[in-house]
């Protein structure tokens, strides 16, 4: 989306904003992207309506006139979808930028008052936290049925996948030429001593993708071994960013030597911000990756728009969103167009780790305490603003 037609969108939803507490915000350099704004075409047809939703159901939702979503990818992103929303249906939507983390924090906190109605974006090692509290509303999609495959939804509903994202390693070229210092290539590499105070992350407690990593490493070396092997990681980090995103913010310019994310953020860098200087890294063993999610919030004020939103969701005409503005994640949507550029830097979808969702879901929140108490709590290199 363009600046311009971001600040016009803003300016359209700030008095909703202002009445529910919430502003958009957030830490997105939006200067690099691009869209067509009021050009909401897409392979499937932006006015084509029928491709997602019935008419009932549109209307329903028009009943509502409102809605508010809590983004957990980049800003840029969850405004133009929030924006085409607005355009295609008529409904007033506001959104709040939030790390998966202080979503679910914020709306468990709200108990059973959210004050946004749904979730979209982030990764859902923190939306099958919120399913285990009871805080997100079962929706059986129409849509859903065009997802590739039933590993990106909830069997229950709870949450549907939009987007598949790879985990990685990125890296500024001249930095590590400059201090003489080859390219990891795998997991272990990391905990060479030489990568000292080089390395950012996230933090555990606030970004997805900072448990997608822990969730990772102990679906690979187990959970005592994979504790030691992050409590040993830990003495190369020099950050931990409170986004997910964070380091590959930071590493084009040289303040993060290397990072561990997820590689399109990179790719954003790189293709929007021509730092032609940051290169990648799918981990020799195996990379993992994340499922983006969207979900609606039990309780929610504007339950029949939340729903209309999941169609939408679950659409090329949202989906196809997210490479206008920068956001470079492979779809799950069988009859969505892909982005190209990926294709360029040699990243493929199926080579993967069997990442055991399962797993994550049950015991994300214990490993994160396990984590914490074994860093002793943590110190001042653990952002949180």
């Amino acid at each position: 989306m363009k600046n311009v037609s971001r600040r016009e969108f803003l300016g359209t939803t700030a008095v909703a904003a202002a009445g529910l507490g919430l502003a958009a915000c957030g830490g997105s350099d939006t200067s690099g992207s691009s869209s067509s704004g009021t050009d909401t075409s897409s392979s499937s047809g932006s006015d084509d309506l029928s491709r997602i939703a019935s008419d009932d159901v549109i209307e329903a939702a028009k009943k509502d006139g409102k809605l508010v979503v809590y983004g957990s990818c980049e800003e840029q992103h969850v405004a133009a979808c929030a924006q085409h929303f607005q355009e295609l249906f008529g409904i007033e939507t506001s959104y709040q930028r939030l790390s998966t983390g202080e979503v679910e924090s914020k709306v468990e906190e709200e108990n059973g008052n959210p004050s946004a109605d749904v979730w979209f974006g982030g990764t859902t090692d923190p939306y099958n936290v919120a399913v285990t509290k009871g805080i997100l509303e079962p929706y059986e999609a129409k849509n859903a049925s065009h997802l590739i495959s039933d590993k990106f939804r909830d069997a229950d509903g709870n949450w549907y996948g939009i987007y598949k994202g790879i985990l990685g390693f990125f890296y500024n070229k001249d930095e590590l030429e400059r201090k003489g210092l080859d390219v990891p290539q795998d997991w272990p590499d990391l905990l060479d001593e030489k990568y000292k105070d080089l390395i950012w992350m996230s933090n555990y407690n606030t970004a997805g993708t900072a448990k997608l990593i822990l969730n990772t490493v102990i679906q690979k070396y187990g959970h005592d071994d994979g504790i030691k092997y992050l409590v040993d990681l830990d003495k190369n980090v020099q950050v931990y960013t409170k986004s997910g995103s964070g380091p590959s913010k930071n590493v084009g310019t040289g303040e993060c030597t290397i990072g561990i994310g997820f590689l399109h953020d990179a790719i954003y860098q790189i293709v929007d911000n021509g730092y032609q200087n940051i290169g990648l890294v799918i981990p020799s063993s195996g990379a993992s990756y994340e499922v983006g999610a969207t979900a609606i919030f039990k309780g929610c004020k504007h339950e029949n728009a939340a729903k209309l939103w999941i169609e939408y969701a679950l659409s090329p005409q949202c989906v196809e969103r997210a490479q206008e503005v920068g956001a470079y994640q492979f779809l799950v949507i069988d009859d969505a167009k892909q982005p190209a550029v990926v294709e360029e830097y040699g990243l493929d979808p199926n080579n993967v780790m069997d990442y055991d969702f399962e797993d994550a879901k049950e015991n994300t929140e214990q490993y994160v305490s396990d984590i914490m108490n074994a860093l002793g709590g943590g110190d001042d290199r653990f952002q949180t603003e």
